[in-house]
């Protein structure tokens, strides 16, 4: 049953607000970050900021900057280590449109950057995102301990490679050819997406010099929220178009990929998108108060419209 202490009617305007400034400051600082370069390595450079500097929803670096609150972190840090989050997760997004992995056209309402530039420049832009993301995490301006600075990379090294965000993947590119129960597709899942989403709020925790507990409750909030993310994803793909969402959607039916939209059916999925939500607030428990606008994003994930 829903309860009234975790889930508000609706999401609070003042939330949105909240994640459209971290969008821009987001925004500011990969601009900073991924500066021109003199000379012909200037595309690739290009190429990086069109794949960055594109907007979204900038969850990823809202979760950092949200977790990273909860502890007193200096806000300039914790965009640091946001822009390395979010920069791993763009890579993520050219490398998944490639032709060899989605071959998607289409991405945030503009064309992807393989197609705006070409599949080489796409490669190499991805791969020189996923650098910079731990040059920017080791470099003292994030943190001036080089055993924290030293946690930072190695939980995003964890969250992104081969048992994290890159697992997950190969297990979807795999995906038509699997019978994958609901156990096979929220491993998926977890690991693809929910990972990352994870390691966001466990960054910030690790900026603040936080404890066990807390790291490992944020981890589990960013874990259900993350799964929740997916299945609204899910969701969206039958119910919304293109124009709505910034990129094609059908794609997983129409490969024969199981879902949990067609495992569950599409009342299930939300019904159970909107338990996981559910689940991550109740994650938040130690945080008391200070913790509602991780509340509050836990049902945006759900909530959301594209």
């Amino acid at each position: 049953m829903t309860s009234a202490s975790t889930a508000p009617a609706d999401v609070p305007a003042d939330f949105k607000s909240m994640l459209a400034d971290i969008g821009t400051a987001m925004n500011a600082e990969l601009d900073r970050l991924l500066p021109a370069v003199p000379g012909p390595e200037n595309r690739v450079v290009e190429a990086m900021r069109y794949a960055a500097l594109d907007g979204g929803k900038r969850l990823r670096p809202f979760l950092l900057c949200a977790s990273a609150d909860l502890f007193g972190v200096p806000r300039a840090r914790a965009l640091r280590a946001a822009a390395a989050i979010e920069m791993v997760h763009c890579y993520s997004l050219v490398h998944d449109d490639l032709p060899a992995m989605d071959d998607d056209d289409l991405r945030r309402g503009r064309p992807t950057v393989h197609k705006k530039f070409d599949e080489a420049t796409a490669i190499l832009a991805g791969d020189a995102l996923l650098t910079e993301a731990f040059t920017v995490l080791a470099d003292p301006a994030t943190h001036p301990d080089g055993a924290v600075r030293a946690k930072l990379v190695a939980e995003l090294a964890a969250a992104s490679g081969a048992k994290g965000m890159v697992g997950g993947q190969m297990i979807d590119l795999l995906a038509g050819g699997l019978s994958l129960d609901q156990g096979g597709l929220t491993r998926l899942q977890n690991m693809k997406t929910g990972c990352l989403i994870a390691a966001s709020c466990r960054l910030g925790a690790i900026l603040g010099d936080a404890g066990d507990r807390d790291c490992d409750a944020l981890a589990a909030y960013g874990i259900a929220m993350g799964l929740a993310f997916q299945i609204a994803d899910d969701v969206l793909d039958v119910e919304s178009s293109a124009a709505v969402t910034g990129k094609a959607t059908g794609k997983d039916a129409a490969a024969g990929k199981a879902t949990f939209v067609s495992r569950l059916g599409l009342e299930g999925a939300k019904t159970y998108a909107r338990e996981l939500a559910e689940t991550a607030a109740r994650h938040l428990a130690i945080f008391g108060e200070r913790a509602g606008v991780l509340r509050q994003a836990a049902f945006f994930a759900v909530e959301r419209r594209s």
